[in-house]
């Protein structure tokens, strides 16, 4: 459960202003819901840093391991048939089901990356219970701060946001 500070803002310069005044408070911004992309809040917004391609890597090359260790063991040990001379272990014939296989489990590696870090399939998020929120697609500019526990943090970062001059300042519970 993580308690948020949301701030409602009219124009985007006071959105950046904000931002920068929480960053200086020694706390990063959550998220930022605006009507157009701001491009300053790029690096003012606490964004984690994506784990679904090395998930995609890692899912791919596992499964396409996997698919040729099963052509090897079954043609080597399990089921050996020498027919014309050819060796047992002929590499090149196995290279197409795990390049296949591979590609698959990489997809399917990556998907459920997908759904994992965005939190799907969620019907719901506290955050849009705000009535005032629904206008962030329209003319005003949100920011959320996650609060710190610390009270003196809290009551420093409470007046750098009043200093931005928000037009409404609420917590939300997540």
């Amino acid at each position: 459960m993580t308690r948020v500070l949301l701030a409602e803002f009219a124009d985007p310069q006071a959105l950046t202003h904000a931002a920068r005044a929480a960053v200086n408070a020694g706390v990063r911004p959550l998220d930022a819901f605006t009507p157009f992309p701001v491009s300053e809040l790029d690096e003012l917004l606490a964004t984690q840093r994506s784990w679904i391609r090395p998930a995609m890597a890692v899912g791919g090359f596992g499964i396409a391991a996997l698919a040729y260790f099963i052509q090897w063991y079954s043609s080597v040990f399990d089921y050996p048939i020498n027919s014309g001379g050819r060796p047992l272990h002929s590499w090149p014939v196995f290279l197409l089901v795990p390049f296949e296989v591979g590609v698959l489990g990489a997809a399917v590696a990556g998907f459920l990356a997908l759904l994992w870090q965005t939190g799907l399939p969620r019907l719901h998020d506290p955050v849009f219970a705000v009535p005032a929120l629904e206008r962030a697609s329209q003319d005003r500019f949100f920011l959320a701060v996650p609060l710190p526990d610390d009270r003196r943090r809290l009551e420093r970062l409470q007046e750098r946001l009043r200093a931005a001059d928000p037009l409404s300042l609420q917590e939300v519970v997540l």
